[in-house]
């Protein structure tokens, strides 16, 4: 494509030798008369140079040079100016003139002079580009994935980054979250503002309102002084407001005024606290389902999922496996170490329930175990040997050869489902890829509770567990 240049100019003799010139030097070259034309002509054709003479009727040329530089700061101002008129030269020069040229002058000055002015702006533009391009691989250094899937992620993120839109992030646990949040931060306008995080189910529900909110002195047994909140702490920053799902019902009207209004109001406090935040939400629960239950408003939901970004799970993304297990070697310090393409092979068949966070603490395990600098299968965890693939039939579970019960089986499958998934239901019934209902049957069948329910059962379930 032809760099396009901008010629302002009253004389129309040394117009038309500057657009001769140039344009047999290879340029797309447009002509004005005024600097009144000029300016409309710029807005028009956003040149990569605009050549002006200084001494024009009405609009000046240093009038033209202050408008344009206002209204393209990067776009590059060449001056025409008078044998003698050096100082006058040197003064647009200060208001932000590239360089000048005298009349007269020949064309081998006109196109050595052109020509160094626009290599300085593709150098310009190169850099930036390299510099943006820099910013995101640094963004997304722990986000590792070649996958048509994951490049979705990344297109989203990229578009949505410098906005202030609020984004609901979906995916099973361990597939990466909160480094999608930390990315959004960090590619938006507020990135130096602070990036805080919040787990809405790590904390009792009687202390998350003021995490959340804050409290003042007195509002409750123990608030012996004022507390700040998540909430005015990311004030100018990104507020990661993961496990979203879990929130108290209760306390969802009060995040969503905080939402909507951009104002909170401390516990105990009589005044509101107006705030610049950016709202980053995440949760591995199925919201649809969450709902329909009633356990989640809709109107919040709506109000946080402006723009809903899903992270797939690994079993969906098995080409980003082999990277993966790379990234983690190195991660871990064991770039030497060198993984056999049947341990590869292996490893990319196993469904990952845990997703990325599980394959590095494996990828960790087998590091430490190994034998050798070469990696095999007899090196990887059993529950990955015991699993190979076949043309026909997929995935299948190495039985062994005297046969085995399939109810046991069946309730071991279950158990682990909902282990893997840290008993949380509506995920482990995803897993196994059955309804929730089911889910729930199978556990009453063979008799299944979760640690900590009490019983017999309780009991035999950590058993298991620890098996």
């Amino acid at each position: 494509m032809k760099q396009k240049i901008l010629v302002i100019d009253d004389d129309p003799s040394l117009r038309r030798v500057l657009e001769y010139n140039l344009e047999e030097d290879g340029y797309e070259v447009s002509v004005a008369a005024s600097g009144v034309e000029g300016l409309q002509a710029f807005d028009e054709l956003r040149p990569a140079l605009v050549i002006t003479d200084l001494k024009m009727p009405g609009i000046d040329g240093f009038q033209v040079l202050r408008e344009i530089k206002e209204r393209s700061p990067e776009t590059l101002v060449m001056i025409i100016t008078a044998f003698g008129a050096v100082d006058t030269a040197v003064e647009a020069m200060k208001l932000g003139a590239y360089d000048y040229i005298t009349k007269p002058f020949n064309r081998d000055e006109l196109k050595l002079v052109v020509r160094k002015a626009l290599q300085v702006t593709s150098l310009s533009r190169e850099n930036k580009q390299l510099r943006q391009e820099l910013t995101e691989k640094i963004d997304f250094r722990n986000i590792v994935g070649i996958s048509l899937e994951m490049e979705k992620v990344f297109q989203v993120v990229r578009k949505v980054a410098n906005t202030d839109a609020t984004v609901l992030i979906t995916g099973e646990s361990g597939t990466g979250k909160e480094l999608v949040a930390k990315a959004l931060h960090t590619l938006s306008s507020r990135k130096s503002g602070p990036f805080i995080p919040i787990n809405c189910a790590a904390i009792p529900r009687d202390l998350l309102e003021s995490e959340l909110f804050g409290h003042v002195k007195g509002a409750f047994t123990g608030a012996i002084r004022d507390k700040t909140g998540k909430f005015k702490q990311s004030d100018g920053g990104t507020l990661f407001l993961d496990e979203v799902g879990e929130l108290p019902l209760d306390l969802q009207p009060k995040l969503l005024r905080a939402l909507q209004e951009k104002v909170v109001e401390p516990v105990g406090g009589t005044e509101t606290v107006q705030l610049d935040v950016r709202v980053v939400a995440a949760t591995n629960l199925d919201v649809e389902q969450a709902l329909m239950d009633g356990t989640f408003r809709e109107d919040l939901y709506y109000r946080l999922s402006v723009i809903p970004l899903h992270i797939p799970p690994l079993r969906e993304r098995k080409d980003d496996i082999p990277l993966l297990i790379r990234h983690f070697a190195a991660k871990h310090g064991a770039d030497v170490v060198k993984f056999s393409s049947e341990a590869v092979e292996a490893l990319a068949s196993y469904p990952w329930p845990g997703n990325v966070r599980e394959l590095e603490n494996t990828v960790e395990r087998i590091l430490i175990l190994r034998e050798s600098d070469v990696v095999t299968v007899g090196d990887l965890p059993e529950k990955v040997r015991g699993i190979r693939k076949t043309g026909a039939t997929g995935l299948i579970v190495n039985l062994p050869a005297e046969g085995y019960s399939l109810e046991q089986l069946e309730r071991e499958i279950v158990l682990e489902a909902l282990e893997r998934n840290d008993w949380n239901q509506t995920a482990a019934s995803r897993f196994l890829r059955i309804p929730r209902h089911v889910l729930i049957y199978r556990m009453e069948k063979y008799e299944i509770v979760p640690p900590g329910k009490g019983g017999k059962e309780s009991e035999n379930v950590q058993s298991d567990s620890h098996d």
